[in-house]
């Protein structure tokens, strides 16, 4: 009893202080402002949409059966809805629940490889909690964090532990089903190569091999069969078409044309050598840390079974993605957490092999900091940047009025990273984490606003509430469904469709249109107007815009537009 106490006590203090830090975090950045448009009000509007038509087994957006997905994360929300009631706040606290899981799996990932050097398990948490995008996107309500925590535990089922060398076959297929439920098979390219490869880097892999690769498929199935007792009575529920999109264009037709550049990937359609170029910005901040660089530029054999492990899962999958034509860079966000304990053992090994190189005071963090001071030093002087019309543009006017306040924050991490002596990496780790989170809060006073959908969302589902139809000229994306509280679908009016049809059939209705600019049309007759983005949003009757693209002089408007203001709350507007 006493040896299990003391074993579950050395499992907390190994959380602290970095998982209660990121949690705290991350909690202050998710609710720093609203679900972002498109990426979490999609998410949102799907599990909103099979939640108020009573849709448990087919997504749905928009009235129509949703292929692009599994259910796992929407069963997920709707588990807390059950208990909470619906709201936005449970699939916030989700992703940050499924980021605390990531981190705790990938050091206890990095603990089973690297017995021989507990460093690379402290590091590999910190590491992987400071990355910026990947810290920045897990604040998404999406599904890739979800399927991060599937990938390492998976991973970490076919590595050996102190009591067992033989991997956990029904847990490794139980964590591929979940992956599949989450994402669909591109759950199979995470993992598939430190399986296939396992001779190269797994003892028991190497000696076993019949075993290995015969238990292996038979937990790959154990998978496929979690997925298929899902996809099959879905596919019958949600007709044909469904079934054609779920089961054969969903993933395989996206891959077979990427590969083969028959045409572009939607808008993702990226060239071979994309992630090669994004990789210092995935990786940073610590692909601007010249101990890392050299840790990694100084590997040579003989490499460990933990090298090897990340070798074979991170090289393969690395080329595959690049080979794809469709590419987003948060596809490879479960390889992150192999990136950083990457990092971490490279780094350990230079100060195992090569000490003198790893003291080496030029490979610190200075670079960091000179940087970090800069900025600060630019942030300070912004306001009359602005003043004397040197600098232009959204961003710079939007931050001049905070700029000289959080100038502050970003000299104090600067003057951290310049220091020397023992604990760099938690340094810059924190740094980094820190600093995320003040540029998210900057992001939040100075340019939400033109992400904020709330006062579109409200118009429109005060409409839907009182029966209106509501139109949208181009696609829907479902950015206004949860927030308004949707029931029903919205009208995607195409390029060629005359609005004029909609505007008969529904006098009432409204239209939602993207303006490029505003013109006295839109600030005369549109009933609300706001930005977004790098344009506008504007929110017309249906007659009064079918009027005007008939060139018919529509009734004068009862009231006024509601125009929300270019400028966040509190800006005095600067020239």
């Amino acid at each position: 009893m006493t040896l299990n106490t003391s074993s579950r006590l050395e499992s907390l203090r190994a959380l602290w202080p970095w998982l209660p830090l990121w949690s705290a975090v991350a909690l202050l950045a998710i609710f720093s402002h609203g679900p972002m448009p498109l990426y979490s009000t999609r998410t949102l509007a799907v599990a909103w949409e099979m939640w108020s038509q009573h849709h448990w087994l087919v997504p749905h957006i928009n009235g129509e059966p949703y292929s692009e997905k599994a259910p796992l994360l929407f069963w997920l929300i709707h588990a807390g809805w059950l208990a909470f009631g619906v709201g936005d706040v449970w699939p916030r606290v989700l992703e940050v629940i499924f980021g605390g899981v990531q981190l705790v799996l990938a050091a206890t990932l990095a603990r089973r490889l690297f017995p021989q050097h507990p460093w690379v398990a402290r590091a590999t948490p910190w590491m992987l909690m400071a990355l910026s995008y990947a810290f920045l996107f897990g604040l998404q309500i999406m599904y890739e964090v979800l399927l991060a925590d599937c990938v390492l535990g998976a991973l970490l089922c076919l590595t050996p532990s102190p009591s067992r060398s033989e991997p956990r076959w029904w847990l490794f297929g139980l964590c591929i089903g979940a992956g599949l439920l989450t994402k669909g098979p591109v759950m199979l390219l995470h993992i598939a190569f430190p399986w296939l490869l396992g001779p190269l880097w797994n003892d028991w892999a190497r000696e076993h091999r019949v075993r290995w690769y015969g238990r292996g498929v038979l937990a790959i199935l154990l998978g496929l069969a979690l997925l298929l007792a899902w996809a099959v009575p879905a596919g019958f529920s949600g007709g044909e078409a469904y079934q054609h999109r779920l089961f054969f264009t969903q993933t395989a037709g996206r891959v077979v044309k990427g590969i083969q550049h028959e045409q572009p990937l939607q808008s993702h359609a990226r060239p071979l050598w994309w992630y090669l170029l994004y990789l210092p910005v995935l990786m940073f901040p610590f692909s601007a840390w010249p101990r890392a660089t050299a840790a990694l530029l100084t590997l040579r054999k003989p490499l460990n079974t933990g090298l090897r492990f990340l070798l074979c899962w991170l090289l393969p999958n690395f080329l595959v993605f690049s080979l794809v034509s469709g590419k987003q860079a948060y596809y490879p966000l479960p390889e992150f957490g192999g990136g950083a304990m990457l990092i971490a053992a490279a780094v350990a090994l230079l100060r195992e092999r090569r000490p003198a190189l790893a003291n080496n005071a030029w490979l610190g963090t200075w670079p960091l900091g000179v940087g970090g001071v800069l900025f600060a030093l630019f942030l300070f002087a912004l306001p009359n940047l602005v003043a004397a019309h040197r600098l232009h543009g959204e961003w710079f006017e939007g931050a001049a009025a905070y700029s000289r306040s959080f100038s502050v924050a970003f000299l104090l991490l600067g003057a951290l990273l310049l220091l020397r002596g023992r604990g760099e990496m938690r340094r810059l780790a924190f740094a980094g984490l820190i600093g995320t989170l003040v540029l998210n809060t900057l992001f939040t006073l100075t340019l939400w606003h033109k992400y904020d959908l709330e006062p579109a969302t409200r118009l429109l589902g005060a409409a839907d509430a009182a029966g209106h139809a509501i139109g949208i000229v181009g696609s829907y994306e479902g950015q206004f469904q949860f927030g308004g509280r949707l029931h029903q679908p919205i009208s995607e009016l195409r390029p060629g469709q005359p609005i004029e049809d909609f505007a008969q059939a529904h006098p009432d209705g409204l239209i939602v249109e993207h303006p490029e600019k505003l013109d006295d049309d839109v600030l005369r007759y549109a009933v609300l107007v706001q930005p977004f983005r790098s344009s506008w949003l504007a929110i017309w009757p249906a007659s009064t815009l079918a009027d005007l693209r008939a060139h018919r002089q529509p009734p004068e408007p009862t009231a006024p537009p509601q125009l929300i203001s270019v400028y966040p709350p509190g800006h005095r507007g600067l020239p």
